[in-house]
């Protein structure tokens, strides 16, 4: 493994130059609504760029056809790590995922001898083996080799057709309530490293202590509460960081909840942000 790059230019003012990365489809929404939710969204990690001195990149095209879908995004940061040196961690953050607290900072310091940061819970992923114990809609990555290595062994289980058909069977019969279909990053992550767990995860910090990814479901009903009881820079479930909207493809025609319903959410999560 090469050695740790020096990481003088790498921080600014003491902090760790981070590059949050996001995108959407290069075609349009099947709804006009959908492509103004996703205007919205970008809007949103903008304005949390600007306030904490972050750069973003947004990106609409298919590095690689075969890694459409879920698995477009490993690509898109393996080209980013190269091409941006300076850049101390990618942090990737899917287009459904809003930040709901503008405040909150991420506590790099906690990170210095991580190289990935991920939502999850540790005991839903070697004890569970479930399939929901980790949340890959926004973790981050340090520009390192070691991250390099561990997306050399992850995209090879994600190309379109028989591959990632047959390797979704392998992820299902080895998570626990994992439906049948084909194979996604979050599983094949999960996967990776409940079986190579002393290759990788010594260097992978699970967070739980504020919500890097916030299931919607639970949080948006909840909003005027918080705001009449706690203030933002907590980023836990007193006030969540992100509020992720996994399960309601505003940008598709279908999702696992009524378009309305997740508009609405959405709206108020925007708002809440």
């Amino acid at each position: 493994m090469a050695s740790e790059k020096p990481s003088v230019s790498n921080y600014v003012n003491g902090k760790p130059r981070i590059l949050l990365v996001t995108g959407s489809p290069p075609n349009p929404c099947d709804n006009a609504i959908g492509d103004h939710y996703l205007l919205k969204s970008i809007k949103n990690k903008i304005d949390y760029c600007r306030i904490h001195g972050i750069e973003i990149v947004y990106n609409m095209a298919h590095l690689d056809k075969e890694m459409a879908g879920y698995w477009a995004k490993l690509p898109l940061i393996r080209r980013l790590m190269l091409s941006h040196p300076e850049v101390e961690w990618i942090w990737w953050m899917d287009s459904d995922a809003l930040f709901t607290d503008m405040v909150f900072e991420i506590p790099s310091f906690k990170y210095k001898d991580y190289n990935m940061v991920i939502h999850g819970y540790p005991d839903l992923l070697f004890d569970q083996k479930s399939w929901i114990a980790l949340n890959t809609g926004s973790f981050l990555f340090r520009n390192c080799q070691w991250s390099l290595d561990l997306l050399d062994v992850w995209a090879p289980m994600g190309p379109k057709g028989p591959i990632r058909e047959e390797t979704g069977k392998i992820l299902t019969a080895n998570l626990k309530g994992r439906p049948t279909f084909e194979a996604d990053d979050q599983s094949a992550l999960i996967y990776l490293l409940i079986s190579q767990k002393d290759k990788w995860m010594n260097k992978v910090f699970v967070e739980n202590s504020f919500y890097l990814h916030g299931f919607w479901e639970g949080l948006v009903d909840r909003y005027e509460e918080m705001i009449e009881k706690y203030h933002p820079g907590l980023g836990d479930e007193r006030w969540p960081f992100v509020t992720h909207f996994v399960g309601c493809k505003p940008c598709g025609s279908y999702g696992d909840y009524p378009v309305e319903r997740c508009l609405k959410s959405m709206e108020r999560a925007f708002n809440c942000g």
